[in-house]
This record gives structure tokens, C-alpha cells and sequence, in this order.
């Protein structure tokens, strides 16, 4: 299960859903050696079809000239309920997709957990610093 800690450093995350995203082969396979990072990855509509970008899944290292390219655009699966309902939310000003999680559900299956997110203002990442090393002091301190 690999997080995407920056999302929830520079985004508040208002919803959460759960959504399959279509890989190659190689895809899966560099995913399970956890070769996965979320640098500048974000969620974008395209003809009513939900599709993340920026998601680097690195070269597969025993792949063959059938090998996938390391960032290009994915499909996420939802169902058509699902869509509309953040193409709705996305049109109100300040709202974003950001994939949050990837991990293998029980069945196998790669999964993705987005959130509907609306960015921080600096002062609220100031905060979020504050509480963070506040929670450290705690802990050091009864622990």
C-alpha cells in the first residue's frame, strides 16, 4: 500500500471513494516491488471519463520490449453515479482530485483511493506543521 502523504499536507480532503484503474502487466507487477510515486499526480475528467495524471509506476526491471512507459494517463473505474457527482463538486471554484492511495485489494485487484480535496491556505499548512510536532512532543514525552 503505497500513500500519498503530500495530499493531505496541501489538501483538505472533504470525500473519499474508491475507484479501479486500468495497468498493464508490467504495471501491476512493478507496483507489487513498490516502485510507485505520486509526484504531481491529480485527477482529471476527459469525455465524462475519470483519468489520473502524473502517476510514475517505474519500468518493470525484468521487462521485455513489452515494457510500459512510466507516466501516462490511467483510466480510473467508478460508476457512472460516482462521475457525475464529482464532475458536479468539480465545478465549484477550489476543488480537486487527488489520488490518495494505491493498494491491492482482496481479490488482487489495484485500486485507487481518491479524494475530492480543496487546497490549504499557507496558514492552515503552518498549522498542520504546528499540530504535527506537537503530537511528537507528546509522544516523547509519555512514551
Amino acid at each position: 500500500m503505497m500513500n500519498n502523504r503530500q495530499a493531505y499536507f496541501n489538501y483538505h480532503i472533504e470525500d473519499k471513494y474508491m475507484a479501479g484503474i486500468v495497468l498493464l502487466g508490467t504495471e501491476v507487477k512493478s507496483i507489487r516491488d513498490g516502485k510507485l510515486s505520486f509526484n504531481d499526480a491529480f485527477c482529471l475528467f476527459d469525455n465524462g471519463e475519470l483519468w489520473v495524471r502524473g502517476l510514475y509506476i517505474a519500468e518493470y526491471s525484468h521487462g521485455t520490449v513489452n515494457n510500459h512507459i512510466a507516466v501516462h494517463d490511467r483510466k480510473l473505474l467508478l460508476n457512472k453515479r460516482e462521475l457525475k457527482k464529482l464532475q458536479l463538486k468539480l465545478k465549484d471554484k477550489g476543488y480537486t482530485i487527488v489520488p490518495l492511495k494505491v493498494f491491492f485489494s482482496d481479490k488482487g485487484f489495484v485500486k485507487v483511493e481518491i479524494g475530492l480535496a480543496r487546497g490549504k491556505k499557507l496558514h492552515d499548512k503552518r498549522e498542520t506543521i504546528k499540530n504535527r510536532d506537537l503530537d511528537k512532543e507528546m509522544k516523547r514525552f509519555l512514551g
